[in-house]
C-alpha cells in the first residue's frame, strides 16, 4: 500500500497530476482543490495517496493533507459514492466545511459538489453523523488559515461539552472559537461558558 509520495510534478491535468519520484512516474488522480493546493510543473510536493482497486481499473488519489485522505475513505464508505463523487465533494468543500454539514444535518451544502443530488446528500449525512467526531477537522485553523495553538484547557473543554450532549466535533469547533477569543489565560470554567455561547449561536 502506498501511502504518500514525495516528488517533483511532471503534468497536471483536470482531474490528475503526475509526480515524478525519483525517476518513477506516478499518476495520481486528485480533486481541483488538492491540485490548486500541491503547486505547478517543476515544484517538489509531498501527496497523500489512497490506492482504489476494481475488477476493471487500478487507480491512486492523491490529496494534499491527511484530513483529506481520511475523508476520502469515510465518503466511499457510505452507499453510492465512488471515488470520483467522493473526489467532487471535497473539491467543493474543505475537510472543517464537510464536518459542520454533517454534524449540523446540513445537506444542502453537501450537495453542492457535482453529482451529489439531495438523496445522496441525506444518505451521506445519515451515515456518517456518528463518524464525523473520530476525524480530523483541523478546528484550530483560523481565518486566513492562521493556526491557532490550543491551550492547555481545551481538551478538558471539549471534553465537558461532550458530557453536555454536543457531538465531538460541535464540541471542538466551539472551543476552538472560544480559545481563539479567550486567549492562553482563560481558566477551564470560562472557557467552557463561551464555549456555550459559542455553540448556541
Amino acid at each position: 500500500m502506498i501511502a504518500k509520495l514525495t516528488g517533483m510534478i511532471d503534468e497536471i491535468g483536470t482531474d490528475n497530476l503526475v509526480l515524478d519520484v525519483q525517476g518513477v512516474g506516478y499518476l495520481v488522480f486528485a480533486s481541483t482543490r488538492t491540485l490548486a493546493a500541491v503547486g505547478g510543473v517543476g515544484d517538489g510536493a509531498t501527496i497523500y495517496t489512497e490506492m482504489q482497486v476494481s475488477e476493471t481499473d487500478m487507480r491512486l488519489m492523491g490529496f494534499a493533507t491527511a484530513s483529506e485522505r481520511d475523508w476520502f475513505r469515510k465518503l466511499i464508505s457510505v452507499q453510492g459514492v465512488g471515488g470520483k463523487v467522493a473526489l467532487a465533494i471535497l473539491g467543493a468543500l474543505e475537510t472543517g466545511e464537510i464536518s459542520r454539514a454533517i454534524a449540523t444535518g446540513d445537506k444542502a451544502m453537501i450537495s453542492r459538489a457535482n453529482g451529489v443530488g439531495p438523496k445522496l446528500a441525506l444518505r451521506i449525512v445519515n451515515e456518517l453523523k456518528d463518524k464525523v467526531g473520530g476525524l480530523m477537522v483541523d478546528p484550530f485553523v483560523g481565518a486566513g488559515g492562521a493556526v491557532h495553538a490550543p491551550s492547555s484547557n481545551s481538551a478538558d473543554a471539549v471534553s465537558a461539552l461532550q458530557n453536555l450532549g454536543f457531538k465531538p466535533v460541535e464540541a471542538s469547533m466551539a472551543v476552538a472559537a472560544a480559545d481563539a477569543e479567550a486567549g492562553d489565560g482563560a481558566t477551564l470554567d470560562a472557557l467552557v461558558r463561551l464555549a456555550l455561547k459559542k455553540a448556541a449561536k
